[in-house]
Order: C-alpha cells, then structure tokens, then sequence
C-alpha cells in the first residue's frame, strides 16, 4: 500500500489539512508540536491498557496500585485500607497466605484486573465513568465486591477517573463536580488529628481521635497554617507534661501520649489552641470510635488498661451525659460514632438533643442502606465519606447525594491505611463536602491530600470559596 492509498484509506488527509491551518492560524512557534497535540485531541481516548501491581501502605500492609493507561497519557491510583473491615462494607480481597506480608498480599487482586478488569475495560471511553464502574460491579456480581475485590475495583474507578478529567481537559475536581452536577465546589475546612488512641495508637486512650476544625480561617491555605501551627504547639505542651516520649505519633500522625481520659486529651489541645491565639477560631471534634470499646450494651472507658479494664462501664445513658457535660466544657462541634455501630438508639438520642454534628462512620460504612435507614430514622446528621467503603467512585457520588437531601453534613475522610494518591482531596471539592479528614499535618501520606487541597485552591484562584463557617452546610 502507498502512503497515499494510506492516507485515503483512513482519511488522514482532511485531519493533517485541519492542522495544519489550525497551526498557521495560531502562529505557532513550533508547528511539528502544535499539529501533534491538535490531532491527539481530534481522537477521542480510550482505555488502552490497564496494569495493577501491589504497593505498601502507610502501614507497611500491602495495597493495591494501578496504571490506566488511554493514547493520552496513564493514570495512576491506589486503594486504601482501614483498620477492620465492617460487615455492611465492600470487602477488600486479601491473599491469606501467613506466610506472606502475614496474610495480607493482595496479589489476587491485582490478578483481577490484570486478567478480568482489563479485559472488560479496555476500548472504553475514560470519560463515561458511571459506566465504567458499573461494567466493574457487573463483573463481579457480588453484593459486596467480595469476588474481584473491592480494592481492586477501587483503584481502576479512581485511574479511570483521572483519565476522563484528562481527557476533558478540565482540572480533576472540576470533572468530579461535573459528574455529579454540583455547581458549588468548596474547599473543605479540615479535621487535623491531633491526639491519637483507640486501635491507632499503642496508648491507654479509648478514644480514637481528637481533632481541631479552623472554621475562622479565611482560606484553606490559613486553614493548614492554623493547624500546623497547633500541632506544633501541642508538641511542646506535652513534652513539658510528659516529657519527649510523649510526643510519639499514631498511625494518623497525632500525638499519643499515655494519657487516660476524654478531659486529659481535651485539655492538653484546648492549651495548645490557647498558645496560637485562634482561640474562637478552631473548634474540636471528637472520633470516638465506640464500638471499639463497647461489650455488649456498656462502654469500658478503661478497655486499653489491663489493670483498670472492667472497672469503669458506663451505660447508653451515661455516655450522653457525659457527651453534654464535654460539649460544655469545651469548643467540640463535632462527634463520631459516640456509640456502637448497632446502638441507634442512643446515637438518634443523642443527635436529637442538637448539641454539635453526629457523624456516622461504624454506623453507616458509607452503605446506601444504611445511609437510608439512618435518614429515615433521624438517627445521626453527618455522613464519613470513605470511599473503600463503597468501592467507586459513582457510588460514593450517589451516597453523598443522599446525605445532602437530607441535609446532612458530609466529611470525606482518609484511612489509617493511606497511600500518597491525593485523590480524596479532589474529591472533597468536587463534592463541596465542606470537611475532610486526612490525618494530623504532619507525614507524607497525610499531608498528600493537604497539599493537594493547597494546589487546588491557587488553581481556582479567585474562583476558590472556602468552606469556613459553612462547614456543616457547603452546598
């Protein structure tokens, strides 16, 4: 065949003409460069190649990574792990073999889309991500992703959903918003751990986090200067408290010093914000992580003291009341999961009192069932966005939707297991979520997000809205 025959045959000729003017029409400087890129956005993309391999996590746990690849670039995302996997959520599949990284390799996972998910996905356009998805959760037939993994679905949606915002040219939570028609996009007001305990910390609080919101700043870059500011303030006042070894860290980046009560951790971070000078302007939440220290219908406030555990229950009721009376105490705006996971009726009594935002995270497991249920219900008024709850990306959309019917507050959150992927920052302005927890400021995988966050609102320039007093309530 002849170069000509060529070039009619797959009518090249039109499409190097059209670039050709196109090229002279903008005086181009470096017309070989100009004429290149203008027939690359003249054929529409699509998933070429799709190659998993298996990573570590923030935790030395392994994870898994993706490369999506389409004829404009490749996309890179992983999946994060909690701490446990609940039994509402999609279930991450993991190898079993104890002789391995202790069980926990995921390389049938990454088998599953190198041998099934690419298959299916490849020739598909990047851009129809609710598709995409679908065709994964199609694929795999299960209720809860139990068959492919939800890690590894997870890891494709969010490549596949960097590709699209490639592929229209448009900033990633510009492309997020897109998908899910929000016209609003919001920097969100961080949740900075602070204090760590509960399963994240190897100290004698039961407590999972305490964590500081900057509500008061005016930007997100005042925001993360606000608790860098804190976290390094709160540094020095529990060294002076309990010497240097009290300032080791958790698996999220907070403190951990050996402290034992709600009101010891709550005083050393009220002292800190003291020393910044913000005072008013940050406020406290609470991630109490209940059901850690729940047995059966009473909360061990003592379950990490061997020689005290058992000696201090406190009932439903108790805890309620102690709820209020820290409230009182202290700036606190925000608690999650002051209850176990099955204990609706208390967490419906508490949120109903309308003291700060309930968060649901055990409670709900970002599952639409339970989601609804807790709508119906009354139940709690804030959702704990974690999007390996779920497992896509459109699904994670669609639940925060439902949160926002109801007027509900939605906190996109990070797990103890993190990678450096910084998508979940996106996601949170593309969603105007209006908070996100990534961890303390401090640790690269944390402060991936963080940064990220920093980017994007110099990227939006005088278009960036920061959530700020409207943190509950961003769209």
């Amino acid at each position: 065949m002849s170069v000509q025959q060529y070039l009619e045959k797959h009518m090249l000729s039109r499409k190097i003409e059209d670039a050709v003017n196109a090229a002279v029409r903008a005086k181009s400087p470096d017309p070989v460069l100009f004429i290149s890129n203008h027939l690359k956005k003249a054929v529409p993309s699509v998933i070429t190649k799709i190659k998993a391999r298996q990573i570590l996590d923030s935790r030395g746990i392994p994870t898994v990574e993706v490369d999506l690849y389409t004829n404009k670039g490749m996309f890179r995302a992983s999946a994060p792990s909690g701490y446990t996997t609940g039994m509402y959520e999609a279930v991450e599949i993991r190898d079993g073999d104890k002789g391995t990284y202790l069980g926990n390799s995921v390389t049938r996972a990454v088998k599953n889309i190198n041998e099934k998910i690419s298959k299916a996905l490849i020739g598909m356009d990047p851009t129809l991500q609710s598709q995409i998805d679908h065709a994964m959760i199609d694929l795999d037939k299960t209720e809860k992703k139990s068959e492919l993994g939800a890690n590894a679905i997870l890891a494709v949606s969010i490549a596949a959903c960097k590709a699209g915002a490639a592929e229209k040219e448009v900033p990633l939570c510009k492309y997020i918003a897109d998908l899910s028609g929000e016209t609003n996009m919001t920097l969100p007001v961080p949740a900075f751990t602070l204090i760590s305990g509960g399963k994240h910390a190897g100290n004698h609080l039961s407590i999972q986090e305490i964590m500081i919101l900057p509500i008061g700043a005016s930007r997100f870059e005042e925001a993360l200067q606000m608790g860098s500011e804190t976290y390094h303030h709160l540094k020095a006042v529990i060294t002076e408290k309990y010497g240097a070894h009290g300032c080791n860290v958790g698996e999220d980046g907070g403190f951990a010093p050996n402290i034992l009560s709600f009101r010891e951790g709550l005083d050393l971070v009220k002292e800190a914000i003291g020393r910044t000078g913000y005072d008013e302007r940050i406020k406290i939440a609470l991630d109490v992580a209940a059901t850690d220290f729940c047995i059966g219908t009473k909360y061990d406030l003592h379950s990490k003291v061997p020689n005290k555990s058992g000696q201090n229950f406190k009932s439903g009721e108790d805890m309620i009341e102690l709820y209020k009376e820290l409230c009182v105490e202290y700036p606190i705006v925000s608690i999650e999961d002051p209850f176990d996971k099955e204990d609706w009726e208390h967490v419906k009594q508490f949120s109903g009192l309308g003291i700060c935002q309930v968060v649901g995270d055990d409670l709900l497991m970002s599952n639409p069932q339970r989601i609804q249920r807790a709508i119906q219900e009354s139940t709690c008024n804030a959702l704990l966005l974690k999007v390996n709850q779920i497992g896509t990306v459109t699904e994670a959309i669609e639940v925060v939707k439902m949160a926002k019917v109801a007027n509900w507050g939605v906190m996109t959150s990070h797990r103890s297991g993190e990678t450096e992927d910084s998508f979940i920052a996106d996601l949170s302005v593309g969603l105007a979520t209006g908070q996100i927890k990534a961890g303390a400021p401090c640790r690269g995988e944390r402060l991936a997000k963080y940064n990220q966050l920093l980017r994007i609102e110099e990227e939006l320039g005088e278009q960036a809205v920061y959530a700020g007093q409207d943190w509950r309530s961003s769209s």
